[in-house]
């Protein structure tokens, strides 16, 4: 079973997703904080995944 993270949403929401989708949401920009062993990561105030080396999911473009 892959490893669950808590996070928690724009919309104040607050609930447990893979990995991956972790990656998914912060790529969407649909994350306030997320919780790490160490506590609440908040997004642009903590540092995040190094997303220039691929451990982010991307999506391809699909407006044109």
């Amino acid at each position: 079973m892959e490893p669950l993270v808590k996070v928690e949403l724009k919309n104040g929401t607050i609930c447990q997703v893979a990995l991956e989708a972790l990656d998914v949401l912060l790529v969407h920009n649909e994350i306030v904080r997320f919780e790490r062993s160490g506590g609440w990561a908040v997004v642009g105030r903590d540092p995040l995944r190094n997303r220039e080396k691929g451990t982010v999911y991307s999506i391809p473009e699909r407006r044109h």
